[in-house]
């Protein structure tokens, strides 16, 4: 029964735990007994709150006895909270040896919410520095690996975060995503994970890449994540440009029928993006579920001007601007990530400028297709799991392939702040995870997280466990 706990989904330990059919702190113990055997051999967790999350778990249980108690929807279930997040009293490294002694004084508004529903935090995952790259290590902890294949990358840079939901340590997880670092670890991993449109989920403090940035679930359900999404979303005047609370019952919204969606599916954005052959085989197999849900699917061809360049220099040149200060430090800045941080502190403020004015005009195109379409089906990335050691790759099918190039599906819609969640789709021929990426017209997070949960029915994903024990 303690391994089975650990399997459950965050929805059903909340309904199991409030009617007193198990408790909290059977629940925390079982997944911190789990964490003490797998985590050594995939290194998700980077801090450990074990105390403080057990004390919270008797807490929880005299609440339960106590008549008249009021409990909140994740009353008694874990979580934990990715190493860029801010947390009260528990070490937020941001990845970087920079910040190894940071102890935050308060929690970011999506941990603090969580909390106030009941969660129990149990500790932070692991990230690169800053959220710089695809997949996850770093000079203070090391690499995350993937319980699929210990010698493949779980992605980045959530990816403590979709390795510890794979492995089955702990039902919800916080991921952070400013060019695919949510969807990314999630197609990796084989687990759900949802971007919320911008400014859903309010976020605080403002990374070096905010106007980019999202904060959202990473579960291995459709429904953990609606439930994450329900109780974490909503305004924050600490965010001056979190979206205004909308009277949306997340969960009743994945019962909800797709039929008749218009939905468009392509492996090719710009016309120019290469494509690994399995992972473009499995997900056009995982796109045809959506014409058996009667959705009314189109092969669309897009041929957008890639806005690869004006990511860059607001991903990029956010990050360098973050890290200027610290250049005194150069030995505790990842060696990868160095040369990057030159290159655009030398380059003028101008150009950092023009890539806001190159975003605005760049919208018009998702703008316009989307004006036909309600979702767009994509690969979530363009290759299958890298190797660990290996930051980016050179080609894809044969085809040259620049640094940030296998990620060609995620990025444009951090620059558009549009819904986009990714789905386990299915697996190459040596077992990797593939995922598909599901894209929402802006600000329609409820059509995103019903195709999901649609899909979901259609092609289960959950039980299926990463062979790690």
């Amino acid at each position: 029964m303690t391994n089975d706990l650990c399997w459950l989904s965050g929805t059903e330990l909340a309904a199991l735990i409030r009617r007193k059919k198990v408790s909290p702190v059977e629940v925390v113990d079982a997944i911190l007994t789990r964490i003490e055997k797998i985590n050594p051999k995939i290194n998700a967790y980077v801090t450990l709150d074990a105390d403080a999350a057990r004390r919270d778990a008797k807490a929880a249980e005299r609440a339960l006895g106590r008549k008249g108690a009021r409990l909140g929807p994740l009353h008694g279930v874990p979580f934990s909270v990715k190493d860029l997040v801010i947390t009260k009293g528990v070490r937020t490294t941001f990845g970087t040896p920079l910040y190894r002694d940071n102890v935050p004084t308060e929690d970011a508004p999506m941990v603090e919410r969580l909390k106030a529903a009941g969660g129990i935090m149990l500790g932070k995952t692991n990230t690169p520095t800053f959220g710089w790259l695809g997949v996850t290590h770093n000079l203070l902890f090391g690499a995350t690996r993937n319980p699929w294949a210990l010698d493949r990358s779980p992605g980045g840079s959530s990816g403590g975060a979709s390795a510890a939901a794979a492995a089955g340590l702990g039902p919800f997880h916080i991921g952070t995503d400013g060019g695919g670092s949510i969807r990314i670890p999630a197609s990796f991993a084989g687990i759900f994970g949802f971007k919320a449109s911008w400014g859903r989920i309010p976020a605080y403090p403002a990374s070096g890449t905010w106007n980019l940035s999202h904060i959202g679930p990473m579960t291995r359900t459709v429904a953990d994540a609606a439930l994450m999404l329900a109780v974490s979303s909503g305004p924050d005047e600490r965010d001056p440009y979190s979206l205004p609370a909308q009277r949306i019952e997340w969960s009743k919204m994945l019962r909800g029928s797709v039929k008749g969606l218009r939905v468009g599916y392509t492996d090719n954005l710009s016309g120019d993006d290469p494509v690994d052959p399995e992972v473009r085989t499995v997900c056009a197999q995982a796109a045809k579920a959506f014409r058996e849900l009667g959705c009314r699917v189109e092969d669309v061809k897009p041929g957008w001007p890639s806005p690869k360049s004006t990511w860059e220099q607001m991903f990029c040149g956010g990050l360098a601007i973050r890290l200027a200060p610290s250049l005194d430090r150069r030995r505790e800045i990842d060696p990868g990530l160095l040369p990057l941080v030159e290159t655009f502190l030398r380059q003028p403020p101008t150009q950092y400028v023009q890539a806001w004015f190159d975003r605005l005009a760049w919208w018009q195109h998702p703008r316009a297709l989307f004006d036909q379409y309600d979702l767009l089906l994509t690969p979530t990335v363009a290759c299958p799991p890298l190797p660990i050691g290996v930051d980016t790759v050179t080609e894809i099918a044969g085809r040259p392939v620049s640094f940030y190039g296998w990620i060609p599906f995620t990025y444009p819609f951090n620059l558009t702040g549009q819904p986009a969640a990714s789905v386990p789709a299915g697996f190459t021929k040596s077992g990797l995870p593939v995922g598909l990426q599901i894209v929402g017209r802006r600000l329609d997070d409820a059509t995103v997280l019903r195709a999901s949960a649609a899909f979901e029915r259609a092609r289960p994903w959950g039980d299926r466990r990463a062979p790690i024990g």
